[in-house]
């Protein structure tokens, strides 16, 4: 997880995706308000790096010189534009980064600053150190902490589908017109000398038949194939969290509880 300690090694970091993929390099980082964590990175994207994209860096990792981050290339290139001014970041501007990468707020924590370079780590520490240093002088204060759920998402292999090819025989009945030929006697009346009388005589013709042929041909028929959809679905996620509560005492009357 990124912290504090991060900041100043963020910048030109190359951004990689979870597959592996670059998708940019870090040009400015966003911290929370009030506790200085680095929560999103504005990374140059597009076709010679003319697109700003905003990618969060909450759950990423650094090594090698480079964040490796829980979204995809193709998440980023299609987050939603934002219209920051003042270098600071509305809630309405946080929750439409969250709803596109389908993460949780952890907290409605207001603005957002944006610092650039290495002068973020050392404008926060200032700013810390001011604070401080008036509260000591006319109030006394402890810090409370709290746990919270950052909820992303990785991705596991849910199954494999494939396509197996078998022969199979079945029986096709086909009904063929088929024609063949019949003799028939026909009877009529002679003129004249006969050629040959009381002579032994034959005379014959060849009949003829049609008989069914069959012959086999190989065509294709069908193309199939698997294609993969992306369903997103929403699941509660349940977890216990530790948040630390004050008691003041008092040593002028019996204790209370606020």
């Amino acid at each position: 997880m990124i912290d504090q300690t991060h900041v100043e090694a963020l910048y030109d970091c190359d951004v990689i995706d979870n597959k592996g993929e670059k998708i940019g390099s870090v040009k400015r980082v966003w911290l929370e308000d009030g506790t200085g964590k680095p929560m999103w990175a504005e990374v140059h994207t597009g076709l010679f790096g003319m697109k700003e994209s905003f990618v969060p860096i909450q759950q990423g990792s650094v090594a090698g010189g480079a964040i490796t981050v829980p979204v995809t290339k193709e998440q980023v290139k299609e987050s939603p534009s934002m219209h920051t001014s003042d270098d600071h970041m509305s809630d309405e501007e946080q929750e439409a980064l969250y709803r596109h990468y389908g993460m949780i707020p952890h907290a409605k924590t207001g603005e957002h600053d944006r610092l650039d370079g290495k002068q973020a780590a050392g404008q926060r520490q200032q700013a810390a150190g001011q604070r401080r240093g008036r509260a000591a002088d006319d109030a006394a204060e402890v810090t409370l902490s709290e746990e919270r759920l950052d909820v992303g998402t990785r991705q596991v292999e849910a199954g494999r589908v494939r396509l197996v090819k078998h022969t199979v025989t079945e029986q096709r009945n086909i009904t063929v017109p088929v024609t063949h030929e019949e003799v028939r006697v026909v009877r009529e009346p002679a003129t004249g000398e006969p050629r040959r009388a009381f002579a032994d005589e034959q005379a014959e013709v060849t009949l003829h038949r049609e008989e069914p042929v069959v012959q086999k041909r190989t065509e294709a028929t069908e193309r199939v194939r698997l294609e993969k959809d992306a369903v997103t679905e929403q699941k509660d996620i349940k977890g216990e969290v530790r948040k630390e509560r004050v008691e003041v005492e008092r040593d002028d009357e019996p204790r209370s509880r606020r």
